[in-house]
């Protein structure tokens, strides 16, 4: 495929732009490859770049002689074009949905860019796990690096290099991720210098109505605690989700074979809810856009 096939115009004058945060003004509109750029071509030379994946929907209002397009983009933005010409209206508005909705990765922006000058910066070492660890290492020797996950096979969610307690062995993280959904087993997330506390996180335990156990997991666990110290666990469902899990092969710790841990329910509302009331906002704020420009 190639990108001319989908521009089917690709520069319009005499274009009025109404955006967020500034006043509306009149100019020239080019389309290229992964941007719609909007130029004022003035002495002041004001510019809009608009990459075609931020784009969300397409919106047209085709009158007698020109038309208007509502670009509603997924940073809550609404885009308004006035254009002349029916034509060119319909043509810049086809060359957009098609822009923004390719669907093979090797034609997004971050992949398909060939940058004209030498990057400097490798953004796969801007974060280094041996450079956190180090200041762990200095207040606390009972954290260690394990690279069990190196080919991903372990957990495919999980970095290749996690921290866990120094006192268990890789073949114990194995046995621990087999009995975490998704292979999500307890690593490091933050660790509290002063109190020497440690968060971990992990997904949930494959228990089910047999309630199976899994000794390796336990003993992981357990390697956190230190000196008869006692731990939380902190369940972002209801009790009654929890419970209900165990019909599909998931569920909670039994406090018997954790008798160390306390488990807390403090549920986070599950995505869709989230969701819908992402969903709300953007309806409220687009009814709220067409008010206006009305």
């Amino acid at each position: 495929m190639e990108f001319a096939e989908l521009i089917k115009i690709t520069k319009v004058d005499r274009v009025v732009l109404h955006a967020p945060l500034c006043t509306s003004f009149s100019g020239t509109l080019s389309l290229s490859s992964h941007h719609s750029i909007f130029s004022s071509r003035t002495d002041d030379d004001k510019e809009l770049w608009l990459l075609h994946r931020m784009v969300d929907t397409v919106e047209r209002r085709i009158g007698a002689l020109s038309g208007t397009l509502f670009l509603k983009c997924k940073d809550f933005r609404i885009i308004q074009l006035d254009i002349t010409g029916v034509e060119a209206c319909n043509n810049v508005a086809d060359t957009i949905e098609c822009l923004s909705a390719l669907d093979n990765p090797k034609w997004f922006h971050p992949f398909f860019y060939n940058p004209a000058f030498v990057i400097m910066e490798d953004g796969w070492s801007a974060f280094a796990t041996e450079q956190d660890f180090a200041k762990i290492k200095l207040v606390s020797d009972d954290w260690r690096i394990s690279s069990v996950n190196h080919d991903f096979s372990v957990c495919p969610t999980y970095p290749e290099q996690v921290i866990v307690p120094k006192k268990v062995e890789d073949s114990v993280l194995v046995a621990s991720a087999s009995f975490r959904q998704m292979g999500r087993f307890p690593v490091l997330s933050y660790f509290h210098k002063k109190a020497k506390t440690a968060l971990m996180r992990c997904s949930q335990p494959l228990v089910g109505t047999t309630m199976r156990r899994c000794n390796g997991d336990e003993e992981l666990l357990k390697s956190v605690l230190m000196g008869g110290k006692k731990g939380f666990i902190i369940d972002t469902r209801t009790q009654n989700v929890a419970q209900l899990a165990k019909t599909k092969g998931g569920g909670c710790e039994p406090e018997v074979h954790y008798p160390m841990w306390t488990r807390l329910h403090k549920p986070i509302e599950r995505y869709t809810v989230l969701l819908e009331s992402l969903s709300k906002v953007v309806e409220d704020s687009a009814s709220s856009f067409h008010r206006y420009a009305a």
